[in-house]
């Protein structure tokens, strides 16, 4: 009988145990997560005052990182680029002047609120649901410190659902989407995963937070992306019509009844001869005067944009890649700001 009660008295007191410990956990991890978005919160307030005190704008990009690579399939090196990314848009190879004459170290053109935090949260045993929640919070965060517009940093392609998410609730609607990208990253859930960087766009589109989504440089799908693309009702440019489609992309106009238009650009969309440091090298890809030209005449109000998986561990010794990612991240800037 004494056995018997003491076996009983030492299985609640574990539980009681269990239920303590994980009730401090989460304690801590919300103290990680509020710690971290104070950041953003602040350094956004203050990149927003640099703004007003420079003459004001209307919409001013600002540059936040993602680094996270996690949710990758393949190769988690997109985790490193944000600091590659920033080191070659400042490196002084070339001058601080965008294609259409606009000044970057202007604070009307370009700020930066620095990077969320995410390997220290995973360190703390922070999870995906949590993860890509505060993604989000951190967008808003950028996006009320009128008239910032985020520019997001990546990062694989996982981080363009939390992003987007935040964008369309933020505003109250959705948007028009305009994705560059070797794949359509439109799985269910890829390998089990539905935070999958090959799952964004699913998860995107299931929600409606997007009206239109045009795909573009699409040269590696299979029977579930095109079953899901019809599923969802995807625009879908192929590498192998291009040469027929040219015209029309590029004189897109976008946003038009919705609340703007959102830019996805995956470096692996261009050809591995303009860029050899992404994760999933896919030849026969766009030249990166195909992508300008594109970008660079869209008409419509860009409100956020990204510029995901670059791999610096996989870039040349040079940093091309990186330029590339750089030049990319300057010239998104630059239509975005006005």
């Amino acid at each position: 009988m004494r056995i018997a009660q003491c076996l009983k008295y030492l299985t609640s007191s574990s539980a009681r145990n269990a239920s303590t410990i994980s009730s401090s956990l989460q304690e801590m991890q919300n103290r990680v997560v509020e710690a971290s978005l104070t950041l953003i919160r602040e350094r956004a307030r203050l990149k927003g005052e640099c703004v007003g005190a420079a003459g004001g704008a209307k919409a001013s990009s600002c540059l936040l990182g993602v680094p996270l690579g996690h949710n990758s399939s393949f190769l988690q090196g997109p985790a490193f680029a944000p600091p590659r990314i920033r080191e070659a848009i400042w490196c002084g190879s070339t001058n601080s002047t965008t294609e259409a004459g606009k000044e970057l170290a202007d604070p009307r053109v370009l700020t930066d609120v620095g990077d969320v935090p995410i390997q220290e949260m995973r360190d703390c045993g922070i999870r995906d649901e949590l993860l890509m929640t505060t993604i989000s919070d951190s967008v808003k965060l950028v996006m009320n410190e009128s008239p910032l517009r985020p520019l997001i940093l990546g990062g694989d392609h996982s981080i363009t659902y939390p992003v987007v998410r935040a964008v369309t609730e933020q505003l109250g609607g959705p948007v028009d989407i305009l994705h560059f990208d070797a794949h359509p990253d439109i799985y269910h859930a890829f390998e089990g995963n539905i935070y999958s960087h090959a799952s964004s766009f699913a998860r995107i589109m299931e929600a409606g937070h997007a009206r239109r989504l045009l795909q573009v440089g699409v040269r590696s799908i299979n029977k579930e992306g095109r079953d899901q693309i019809r599923k969802f009702g995807v625009e879908l440019f192929e590498m192998r019509k291009f040469r027929k489609d040219r015209e029309f992309l590029e004189n897109l106009e976008l946003g038009v009844g919705v609340k703007g238009v959102y830019v996805s650009i995956d470096c692996d969309c261009l050809d591995p001869a303009f860029a050899p440091g992404v994760s999933h090298i896919e030849p026969g890809g766009l030249s990166f005067r195909d992508v300008m030209n594109i970008l660079q005449n869209l008409k419509g109000d860009i409100v956020a944009g990204d510029v995901v998986e670059f791999n610096p561990q996989r870039d040349t010794v040079d940093g091309m890649t990186a330029m590339v990612a750089a030049k990319l991240v300057r010239e998104l800037a630059a239509k975005i700001s006005k």
